[in-house]
């Protein structure tokens, strides 16, 4: 059995999918695996038993990956899974930008007299805005979401320029030919009425826009950010905003300060919160969960490699450890010492850390204990798992 640990309220249609003569939900003692979406874990005391923490949702802030990575703890999270959730609320805030609907909604809504439709023609022309047909949109960050964004501009009629030098050639495939490339960030700044920007939280990335690259923007630009507050510094924002160098600045992360300067929208946090997309994220993380535990398999790791090997029921070692010379070799050396034939194998490296899967011929249980012992005395070597036929696992 293995012990399922939810840390927040996942949706109902992902819990659905453990197999309860498999799993045990909701267990508080030494967990095999932890389903999550915000709940933070840099103060959580990892028990020897953690396998593997899947997150119902993209970012993974919340999480220590530096400690689950030295521990052989594969952190998972569900690339995609809220996508349209978001790209329709960067949609909605595109059209809110352009033009005045809440301020014009608020007016009326305040109108008082019998003669309301005579003030409302009257009073209409001070909430005027423009059309987003025909203008610049860029796009910083072409995975999931800004894939789906850049589409879906280009059918408005949009002019789309898209700024990453990291794309992927499955989602590249994805996007529309119309979908211009810029090969520098400075390109889309100087160029597009409207930016949207869509990038994980990194070093790289961590107030990307800032006093220097506001001030390459385009004069009435709107900057949109859904994914991350940590990318923007707030005092810069609010100088280019008081500074009419930036028109608006459309956010879904609220602070005290962004609150309290003008033509800053600020949501809260609604990027994912719909029903599709938390049925999805759970649906997603909890598959991604039990694939691994129960075939050791990677998918949608952050910490470790993809590593995707069918699984036919034989005894399976699975393997975290540091990205180091010989480290293969000497798993393989270790298992044919004890007569063990290994039927197949594959290896992936990701930075620092690699995950090696291998499968061998039936042997008694002893021998599999035994080279799970002596696995875990060699230096580099961080978890030893032995999968077995139905999740039976060590």
């Amino acid at each position: 059995m293995f012990n399922i640990e939810t840390l927040n309220a996942i949706a109902n249609e992902g819990l659905k999918t453990f197999d309860l003569e498999k799993y045990v939900l909701d267990a508080n003692a030494s967990p095999d695996g932890i389903l999550l979406r915000s709940y933070g874990l840099h103060d959580y005391d990892f028990p020897d038993s953690l396998k593997a923490i899947a997150r119902a949702g993209a970012g993974v802030n919340n999480i220590p990956l530096e400690t689950c990575s030295e521990r052989g703890i594969v952190v998972f999270n569900t690339p995609g899974a809220n996508a349209n959730a978001v790209k329709e609320l960067v949609l909605a805030s595109l059209f809110m930008a352009a033009r005045p609907i809440i301020e014009g909604s608020r007016w009326v809504e305040g109108l008082e007299g019998d003669d309301v439709e005579t003030k409302v023609e009257a009073g209409k022309k001070a909430f005027a805005g423009t059309e987003l047909y025909g203008k610049k949109l860029g796009i910083i960050g072409l995975g999931a979401i800004g894939a789906l964004v850049a589409n879906d501009a280009i059918a408005l009629g949009m002019d789309v320029t898209g700024f990453d030098p990291y794309v992927s050639v499955d989602t590249a495939w994805k996007i529309s030919k119309d979908v211009k490339r810029a090969i520098t960030l400075e390109e889309v700044l100087a160029t597009c009425d409207y930016i949207t920007v869509h990038v994980p939280l990194r070093d790289n990335t961590r107030e990307m826009f800032n006093k220097e690259t506001l001030l390459l923007l385009k004069q009435n630009a709107v900057l949109l950010n859904f994914s991350r507050g940590e990318l923007v510094n707030q005092d810069a924002i609010c100088e280019a905003l008081e500074a009419n160098q930036l028109r608006m600045y459309i956010t879904d992360f609220a602070t005290k300060k962004l609150l309290q300067t003008k033509k800053v929208r600020v949501l809260p946090h609604l990027g994912a919160s719909t029903e599709e997309a938390e049925t999805n994220c759970a649906l997603m993380a909890a598959r991604e969960l039990q694939y691994f535990l129960e075939t050791g398999s990677i998918k949608n790791s952050v910490n470790y490699p993809s590593v995707d090997m069918p699984y036919n029921g034989h005894p399976r070692i699975g393997v975290c450890h540091r990205n180091i010379p010989n480290m293969v070799g000497s798993v393989t050396t270790i298992v044919a010492s004890h007569t063990m034939n290994i039927m197949d194998l594959t290896n992936r490296s990701r930075g620092e850390y690699a995950y090696t899967l291998i499968d061998m011929e039936r042997n008694d249980s002893n021998s599999l204990e035994a080279i799970k012992a002596e696995l875990e005395g060699v230096k580099g070597i961080l978890r030893v798992r032995i999968i077995e036929p139905l999740g039976v696992t060590v």
